[in-house]
């Protein structure tokens, strides 16, 4: 990348010529989020976990974000169903992660 280029440039395109792609959208997702343009990184996540219901990270990072905007209620259905499926995947570390974000008494 050039210097004055964002990651998200580099996806943006490739969105473009296949929105229905849930890995281009999951990385242009992902580079949005760097970029702290949480919205817009919402709508791809979002995509991907509609797509895809059992992507467990996707679904993380979509709480993660909608927590950061303020949806509370938005974010903990995401956290809710990425615990189910930490459990059934048997993914220890992000099954611990959730209990601590689901069991903080700020909720």
């Amino acid at each position: 990348m050039s210097g004055g280029e964002k990651r998200s440039d580099t996806f943006a395109p490739l969105v473009a010529r296949q929105p229905d792609n849930e890995l281009f959208r999951f990385s242009y997702a992902q580079a949005l989020v760097a970029e702290h343009r949480l919205v817009d990184a919402a709508e791809h996540f979002h995509f991907c976990v509609t797509k895809k219901p059992d992507w467990l990270i996707a679904r993380m990072s979509l709480g993660k974000i909608y927590l950061d905007l303020g949806k509370r209620a938005e974010a903990r259905i995401q956290f809710q169903e990425a615990l189910k499926l930490a459990v059934d995947q048997k993914h220890e570390g992000p099954e611990q992660e959730l209990r601590a974000i689901l069991d903080d008494p700020a909720w």
